[in-house]
């Protein structure tokens, strides 16, 4: 028998993600492989960051994110520091430690390459 797809009906608008860390940073998985694939999971969701206190997070896993709304400073330990915007694309390797900064708020799409909840 098929599996079924999955569908969440404007998420971008309605799925809000829970504070995560500091003041400002929200995340939060939409949907997950995990119960199809459970040996090589991907999650997929929404990470929102407000003015306030940067956001340092080191990265376990691969991540793909593309900015929806707003704006970034998004930096790394070798000193690449870009301006994000609408329509930009980005790859964080596992192991990369990755500094996000807003002067008004960003929302990005994530995917993961891990297990729902596991960021």
């Amino acid at each position: 028998m098929p599996t079924p797809f999955t569908h969440y009906a404007q998420a971008q608008s309605t799925f809000k993600p829970p504070l995560i860390a500091n003041e400002n940073a929200f995340l939060g998985d939409v949907l997950s492989s995990e119960k199809s694939n459970p040996d090589k999971p991907i999650s997929a969701g929404f990470y929102r960051l407000e003015k306030g206190t940067p956001l340092v997070y080191t990265y376990t896993y691969d991540e793909m994110k593309i900015i929806l709304e707003g704006e970034f400073e998004i930096s790394d330990e070798t000193g690449q520091k870009v301006h994000a915007r609408p329509g930009d694309v980005f790859f964080f390797p596992k192991g990369v430690t990755i500094t996000f900064t807003t002067n008004s708020y960003g929302l990005g799409f994530f995917t993961g390459q891990r297990a729902q909840g596991a960021a």
